[in-house]
């Protein structure tokens, strides 16, 4: 825990040159406070008692000089702090983002999407309202009470003492409310994010929520959570507002003490009016600053929740560990074999067992068998989306535990069933697979995915925007400009999962064109649905239960009678 609060020290240190020239602004705003205090005795008593004429065109000038002073300081110390939280905010945002980019597939199956953008959006915003806000207004609180006590302890230290016997007991609802807030603060992120999630889902779900008419189901429950976030909200506000009005009280002691001795020493002649009504503008101006460290305290105590949740995921490590001197993966052609691979999400239960595949290059591997049965884990394995629990997977002999990642995962290019694309361009879609592809490479890639008709027949053709994920497109036109990106990664090695089972027979008839240009001469692994789509296959595996239970040509596993011929059959009877 310490050691974040290290890291956000360090950072608010990178600033320092600014961090001194805000300090500085906010010393002239503090002493300038402080001698708008010390100005109402000359002009109580040299203006209105005595009558001084030189006075009364000194005063006046000096005041304005003060203001203009106060006001240069208050607007740069305002911008370098929040130049400074700003900063450290882009610092944490980069950090996360960069974090969580690194992080294994399993992250992200086990954390929602909205608690993540959550933390980058909203944590992050409460880090610098802290960062900004806080550190600004103690410092300038700090000096500010600084000056007005020179001020108060030279007008009369008598009074000035007993003001400061009350400050200590005012402190004490800082502290007590303080701790209060953040745990409240820790509950209310945590509710914004599950919000966030909620929204996420409920927007892109958009249409199975009216399909099934459940937006009234859907009102209740985001009115159930703004309900939870009202109530926490309102726990957050009672433990702020609570704070200010003891410290109130307290302050209205101090001073109803002051104006009782302050007036006696005035009736007594010991005291003039400009000496008593320029300690009480001090002591005034003093209790404001004090004040205010009771909201910086809660300022302080939500940005210390919201930057644990942040460091929680800037300090989360990859399980995907890479080794010191990783090998790099050379281009070209790959043999690939699984000897004795064992996989399992977790300690409970095992999803592969035993699993020896020897696959050549250039060779189409198909793999077959119930939902659930481990295809999609087995693939998974092959580009490190996760790691074998036990045994080897080899790539040309090399354990792809020892080669580098981006090597690995550069010759690899994966067509999965549900079409993932970006909401920009055709162009930079089917780019995506190859940044630093020209034009003609994009257009030969849409060519040979059976794309580029259809995205000639846009007016904006290739510049065309598709929507979030491709909401402007057909499931058969997404599927394809997967392959085209695919097909311009170039990558000799390929996993398709399940490419075609959403499709219609037309769709589906054109992707499966577009697939067949981009499995030449690569060593395929085919998740396949329909069966019938894999006949061409150099070998078909069929897995059941995490097992590997035949192995073989469509003719081989047909002949046998077995797993494949079930499923077979089963498919063509339905069919």
């Amino acid at each position: 825990m310490t050691d974040r609060y290290k890291n956000l020290l360090l950072l608010i240190k990178e600033n320092w040159h600014r961090l001194v020239l805000a300090m500085f602004c906010m010393l002239l705003v503090s002493i300038a406070t402080s001698v708008t205090a010390f100005l109402v005795k000359p002009v109580l008593d040299d203006i209105f008692f005595k009558q001084n004429a030189k006075m009364l065109i000194f005063i006046p000038i000096a005041v304005v000089f003060v203001y203009l002073i106060r006001g240069i300081g208050s607007y740069g110390q305002e911008y370098l702090m929040n130049y400074v939280g700003e900063s450290i905010i882009k610092h944490l945002r980069d950090s996360l983002y960069y974090n969580i980019q690194d992080l294994p597939l399993s992250f992200f199956h086990k954390e929602k999407t909205g608690v993540l953008m959550s933390r980058i959006t909203n944590d992050v915003n409460i880090v610098k309202t802290m960062v900004s806000t806080a550190v600004t207004s103690s410092l300038r609180d700090i000096f500010t009470i600084l000056g007005l006590t020179i001020v108060i302890f030279y007008r009369d230290w008598i009074m000035a003492s007993f003001a400061f016997i009350v400050l200590p007991i005012a402190f004490f609802p800082i502290v007590k409310f303080g701790r209060k807030v953040r745990k409240v603060s820790t509950g209310r992120q945590e509710v914004m994010a599950d919000l966030n999630t909620f929204l996420h889902e409920t927007f892109s779900g958009n249409m199975i929520v009216k399909a099934f008419c459940m937006e009234e189901y859907e009102k209740k429950r985001f009115f159930e959570k703004t309900k939870n976030l009202f109530r926490l909200e309102m726990k957050a506000v009672v433990a702020k507002s609570l704070s200010s009005p003891i410290m109130e009280f307290l302050a209205g002691v101090g001073i109803a003490f002051i104006i009782w001795y302050g007036g006696y020493m005035v009736i007594k002649g010991t005291s003039t009016p400009g000496t008593f009504f320029s300690f009480m503008a001090a002591v005034l101006m003093l209790y404001d600053p004090v004040k205010k460290l009771s909201n910086l305290n809660n300022a302080v105590q939500e940005g210390i929740a919201a930057a644990n949740r942040v460091y929680d995921i800037i300090e989360k490590k990859s399980e995907i560990k890479e080794i010191e001197n990783p090998i790099l993966l050379k281009q070209g052609p790959h043999n690939i074999n699984l000897k004795n691979v064992y996989f399992k999400y977790d300690e409970n239960s095992t999803v592969l067992h035993d699993i020896n595949l020897n696959v050549l290059s250039g060779e189409i591997i198909a793999l077959v068998g119930e939902s659930g049965g481990g295809k999609t884990s087995l693939v998974n394995l092959i580009p490190r989306f996760y790691d074998v629990s036990s045994g080897l997977i080899l790539i040309d002999d090399i354990d792809i535990r020892n080669i580098s990642l981006h090597s690995l995962r550069s010759q690899i290019a994966i067509v999965t069933q549900s079409p993932i694309l970006f909401n920009d361009t055709i162009r930079n879609n089917i780019a995506y697979g190859n940044l630093d592809a020209n034009e003609e490479d994009i257009i030969n890639a849409a060519k040979a995915a059976f794309a580029y008709e259809f995205i000639e027949s846009f007016p904006d053709k290739f510049n065309t925007n598709i929507g979030e994920l491709g909401s402007r497109l057909s499931g058969g036109e997404k599927q394809r400009l997967c392959i085209a990106r695919a097909i311009l990664k170039n990558a000799p090695i390929l996993i398709m999962d399940e490419a075609t089972s959403s499709l219609d027979a037309e769709s589906e008839m054109w992707v499966q064109k577009a697939l067949e240009n981009l499995m030449k001469g690569r060593t395929t692994f085919v998740i396949a649905h329909r069966l019938s789509t894999i006949s061409y296959a150099n070998k078909i595996i069929t897995i059941v239960d995490g097992r590997i239970v035949e192995e073989g040509t469509h003719e081989e596993l047909m002949a046998l009678c077995g797993e494949y011929y079930k499923l077979h059959q089963m498919q063509f009877s339905q069919e």
